[in-house]
């Protein structure tokens, strides 16, 4: 194996060197406890303040409103979950879409065990919701609206901004949170001028570490704590934080940061050119979801019918090429996709469905090489199931 062509960046992404060398310092260095009052306790303090600074500069809202968590799972459960205990005594209605992580869909089922009322909107064949649809359910009652900015699955974008506005010119009073973590650090989004209530991020999608994560909490926003110890973050995530973690997320919230504001649409052009190249390579792979110009630049979604995603998906993994079959979340339950079925997806294209995600790393001249590498794995596939 000559090279390995890494492309399962919507599942997690390689760490940066330079994410790690701040890292290690603060693990050996600077490894005093922030709440202490002495010298290194000051010190892990004013890096925990820099790294917060730099994850909220990534989409432009003040530090003091940004609280970390240790990742987006726990992220999307405190917005969710926190909200419905807060504000219970102004209604127990909450929106959502029927594609979201089970992260939130599992918050959600909670809540409808719980007594509340969740509508979940559903999806067109490119898995965006209707945005008239939407304002149709929005009642006297409801207090929350969740929605992914981007679907991890097969990168629809929903349109988070068009959400957000109507519900503050509308519906001040009804909380909006969005799971921005395979959008934050990938496409523009600004919490503050869309409306948006509550935004969830996640270290190890933008080449930092794993087990941390961040919550935007607009200030004003009202938010019950699910655990309670000495008043950390705000007092809604009490525990003494993860510092390596937390300064690593920050170097590299910063890194992408420089990378976007010199190119934002570096990801894009090589998605369209992957996906153009694939099309004649393998004529028949049929793309999922929405149409590449118009869904997330990291995230491809395919299927070759007749072929299983899991067995394709080790056979490129023998050729050096790592894809996923879908979220890495979910990938080794082998029902069926729930996001490809509210798609309208038929069985036997779902069952052949694996996602190239891309990130920043990626080079023109190694994705040159997919194609031909998809070529060769589907027809050995092809070969061996016809034996």
């Amino acid at each position: 194996m000559e090279q390995e062509i890494y492309l399962d960046n919507a599942a997690t992404t390689p760490v940066l060197p330079e994410v790690v060398d701040d890292m290690v310092r603060s693990l050996t260095q600077d490894f005093g406890n922030p709440s202490s009052l002495h010298r290194l306790g000051l010190e892990s303090e004013r890096q925990m303040k820099q790294a917060r600074g730099r994850v909220a500069g990534l989409i432009q809202v003040p530090a003091e409103d940004i609280i970390f968590t240790s990742g987006g799972t726990e992220s999307n459960n405190l917005a969710i979950l926190g909200t419905a205990r807060a504000r219970k005594r102004y209604g127990n209605h909450c929106i959502t879409t029927q594609i979201e992580h089970p992260s939130v869909l599992n918050s959600f089922k909670y809540l409808e065990e719980k007594g509340w009322d969740i509508t979940y909107l559903p999806v067109d064949k490119e898995g965006v919701i209707d945005i008239e649809e939407f304002k149709k359910t929005v009642r006297d009652d409801t207090v929350l609206v969740s929605m992914a900015h981007v679907n991890n699955e097969i990168g629809s974008i929903q349109p988070i901004r068009e959400i957000g506005l109507f519900l503050k010119n509308n519906y001040p009073q009804i909380l909006f949170h969005t799971d921005a973590v395979q959008s934050f650090g990938r496409i523009q989004i600004r919490p503050f001028e869309w409306g948006i209530d509550l935004l969830s991020a996640s270290g190890h999608k933008v080449h930092g570490p794993k087990g941390i994560g961040a919550l935007y909490i607009k200030k004003g926003t009202a938010l019950a704590a699910q655990q309670w110890g000495g008043g950390q973050e705000l007092g809604i995530r009490s525990g003494t934080e993860n510092l390596p973690g937390i300064v690593g997320f920050g170097r590299a919230a910063q890194w992408v940061g420089q990378v976007m504001s010199k190119d934002e649409a570096c990801i894009s052009r090589i998605k369209l050119k992957l996906t153009q190249e694939i099309a004649q390579v393998v004529p028949e792979a049929v793309f999922l979801g929405p149409r590449p110009e118009e869904g997330a630049p990291h995230i491809l979604g395919l299927s070759i019918p007749g072929v299983r995603g899991e067995t394709l998906l080790h056979v490129l993994e023998s050729q050096g090429v790592y894809v996923s079959t879908g979220s890495a979340c979910s990938s080794r339950n082998v029902k069926t996709s729930y996001v490809l079925g509210a798609i309208g997806v038929s069985n036997q294209v779902a069952e052949g469905a694996i996602r190239l995600s891309f990130s920043y790393l990626n080079t023109s001249d190694e994705l040159s090489q997919v194609p031909n590498i998809l070529r060769k794995s589907v027809d050995q596939v092809k070969r061996f199931t016809r034996r």
